[in-house]
């Protein structure tokens, strides 16, 4: 891969989440019943990132799950014949929640299919909203986000690259050829 352009530093990327807790917040009228479940493997650093922005605007805590989507991916078996399976743990339970599924990049909305399908397993939330740092077009389900840090628009030979330092030791958001 060739690197094309950086397009948001640390900086850009921690104010863009203290955004998005701010409009989760409007949007959600408070955090009663507000919980966050991150999608393996970059959305959980994120949703923990959103709930600790939040308890610092509003003091509230709010829960963070980790939901693995492996098992419901509609691509399984082009990625791999033994695919390696990760865990869900989402400790509290989500009836009567408003839950949050937060995403690094939004690209053809299938990852967020998987999470839906993969979230109505663990139970029955009042409402599910989609949250993503990125989101680069292209989708090829009816499916949009609630919440999306920054509208991105790529080609198809391109690639959103997020970085997280929890996950790759460094924060940045950069656009990447194949």
């Amino acid at each position: 891969m060739e690197f094309k352009a950086r397009i948001m530093s640390q900086e850009d990327v921690e104010r863009t989440l203290v955004r998005l807790a701010h409009q989760i917040i409007e949007k959600n009228k408070g955090t009663e019943n507000l919980c966050f479940v991150g999608i393996k493997t970059r959305g959980v650093p994120l949703a923990r990132r959103l709930a600790a922005n939040i308890k610092n605007i509003t003091g509230d805590d709010i829960p963070v799950g980790i939901l693995d989507i492996t098992l419901y991916r509609d691509d399984l078996s082009k990625i791999n014949i033994d695919p390696v399976i990760n865990q869900t743990n989402i400790s509290f339970p989500i009836e009567g929640k408003t839950v949050v599924l937060v995403d690094d990049v939004i690209f053809t909305c299938r990852t967020a299919r998987a999470a839906l399908d993969a979230l109505v397993e663990v139970g029955r939330a009042d409402c599910i909203q989609l949250c993503a740092l990125i989101d680069r077009g292209h989708a090829e389900l009816p499916i949009k986000a609630n919440f999306v840090g920054k509208n991105i628009p790529t080609s198809l030979d391109e690639v959103v690259a997020v970085r997280l330092q929890e996950t790759d030791g460094e924060t940045d958001v950069c656009i990447n050829r194949l």
